[in-house]
């Protein structure tokens, strides 16, 4: 056959060559040594799950930290399951988590780079050329089965025990005359373009992935479809041109596509091209019954980055949770630097879990206090407030009235080597923050179950009496001493554990006392900054209404 001859007949419109895309129009980029050109290559679908925020970040970090660049590319060549906007709530859910992307779509519409277009949907063409290139090598054919065709292909291969596909002497198009095909196609028959693959059965293919090190698998002898019916790509092969012309050094993607790796590496193989390197992570798990399984989209609320969002943990301190996922090294290097940005770690890909790590939301937890606790007042501030709107109205309101008021109590016992780590996500500041907003705080007290009712009111009688708030915490915890003997109580703690029988009880109940008259709470920060911030009006006032209440 005429390969030259069908290539025109199949691609008349197709002018330019992979050369020209790639020498000319997409030149090759400069960059430093050792920089990696990454990918995250999302169905805009409108859903972004907690894993496609995990490999983003893998992606963005590898990228970045070695001087390189990523990109964001669209793939939307199956228009079934987009949906509308599903561009933009990928973007602005990737940088409501802080991955900004060097190119690729900044919105339905819009883009930014010099290696577009970044939806695979407006590159037809370019994926033409290479596939005209491979027809005039006689690697590509076109190919006229119906459904009902290859269900019937199907059914021979399972009668005769053969490998499923379309292949070897079962690809019935493969070996169509020209003027059959030529027939066909003036007939208006729809067909799809295959690769004729030069895979041989049993033959074995290795390859090196930057996660999972040596892998070996059988290669690929499918016929697989480059350009469906409507001449638009399928994955694999839009993938390969894609990767070619965007420079891209590392394919970092989810494990569910190792599979795919010997079509990927055959179709850079025919198309002359090298492959980037794999690099395949493992999914995000949930322990579930004793099992691990993955994370699924129906039955847990934390697969959906927005489930993140409205329990409002910091972005940073979920990104700092995903690395230690990603890297158990993380953690240890996270002691030893307390205060660094996280983005100052690197990243090593061969240190990834292969089995898959497993989301812990207590971990998260926990990790988000202590990121939490390092943020300067201000940032707590405009965050929750940010957070608040829509979400929490009272809270929202309180907070805007005075933003200068929450800053100071954001404040308390914030800096210095042992931050309180009162707070994990936003959802816990409407408590965290009630005793000092008339509006928010809730009626009752934590009473102390060691001292009596009539101690506790002589206490707050006594206290109220000599209450100074200019004093600073030195002074006011001497004056809360001061009142201790009179009442039967030691001023010193070693002193009442020496001889328990001679005291009511100790400085630490007399204190406890009037922190829950102040804030209704045995615990809670600085109770000495507390009441300065609410004044002595206030904190009068309070220890009264306490009293009031131990009489009841």
């Amino acid at each position: 056959m005429d390969h030259n001859k069908l290539a025109e007949l199949l691609f008349p419109h197709i002018t330019k060559t992979p050369e020209e895309y790639m020498t000319t129009i997409y030149p090759r980029r400069q960059l430093p040594q050792g920089a990696m050109v990454t990918r995250f290559a999302p169905s805009p679908t409108g859903f972004l799950h907690i894993g496609g925020l995990f490999t983003a970040l893998v992606n963005e970090r590898a990228a970045h930290q070695t001087g390189g660049r990523i990109i964001l590319r669209i793939e939307d060549t199956d228009k079934k399951r987009e949906v509308e906007n599903g561009i933009t709530q990928i973007v602005e859910g990737l940088r409501s988590f802080g991955i900004e992307f060097d190119e690729g779509m900044l919105n339905e519409t819009e883009e930014a780079g010099d290696y577009g277009p970044y939806q695979q949907s407006h590159r037809a063409e370019i994926y033409q050329a290479f596939c005209k290139s491979l027809v005039q090598k006689g690697l590509a054919y076109p190919c006229f089965c119906t459904e009902e065709e290859l269900a019937d292909i199907r059914r021979q291969q399972e009668a005769e025990k053969a490998l499923p596909g379309y292949h070897t002497s079962y690809a019935r198009c493969r070996e169509l005359t020209y003027e059959q095909i030529e027939e066909k196609i003036r007939q208006g028959l729809p067909y799809v373009v295959r690769l004729r693959s030069p895979g041989k059965i049993g033959g074995r293919i290795k390859y090196k992935d930057v996660i999972r090190g040596e892998i070996e698998m059988d290669e690929n002898v499918i016929d697989i479809v480059l350009l469906k019916t409507d001449g638009i790509p399928t994955y694999h092969f839009a993938h390969a041109v894609d990767d070619t012309l965007m420079g891209t050094t590392h394919v970092i993607r989810s494990d569910e596509w190792v599979s795919s790796v010997p079509v990927h590496l055959q179709l850079f193989y025919v198309l002359g091209l090298k492959p980037p390197k794999y690099a395949h992570v493992s999914p995000v798990m949930k322990e579930d019954g004793g099992a691990k399984r993955k994370l699924s989209k129906r039955k847990d609320p934390e697969a959906a980055v927005s489930y993140f969002v409205d329990e409002g943990y910091p972005k940073e301190a979920v990104l700092e949770y995903l690395l230690n996922l990603a890297n158990s090294p993380f953690e240890d290097w996270r002691r030893q630097n307390k205060t660094a940005d996280f983005h100052e770690y690197k990243l090593q890909l061969n240190k990834m879990s292969q089995s898959g790590a497993l989301f812990d939301l207590v971990k998260l937890a926990d990790v988000s206090a202590g990121v939490i606790a390092q943020f300067p007042a201000e940032k707590i501030t405009a965050d929750v407030l940010e957070w608040a709107k829509g979400r929490d109205d009272a809270l929202e309101q309180a907070i805007a009235r005075d933003p200068d008021y929450a800053t100071a109590i954001f404040s308390i016992d914030r800096g210095g080597k042992k931050p309180r780590k009162d707070i994990r996500k936003w959802t816990d500041v409407h408590d965290f923050v009630s005793y000092f907003y008339d509006e928010l705080r809730q009626p009752g007290y934590e009473m102390p179950d060691n001292v009596s009712r009539e101690d506790m009111a002589a206490i707050l009688e006594r206290y109220a009496q000599v209450y100074d708030e200019s004093e600073d915490k030195d002074a006011w915890f001497a004056r809360v001493k001061s009142i201790c003997e009179p009442l039967g109580f030691s001023p010193d703690v070693k002193a009442y554990k020496a001889d328990p029988g001679a005291f009511k009880g100790h400085v630490g109940d007399v204190s406890t006392v009037i922190r829950v008259a102040i804030t209704g709470r045995k615990n809670s920060p600085d109770l000495c900054a507390i009441m300065q911030l609410l004044g002595k009006e206030r904190c009068l006032e309070r220890m009264e209404q306490m009293k009031k209440a131990l009489q009841d």
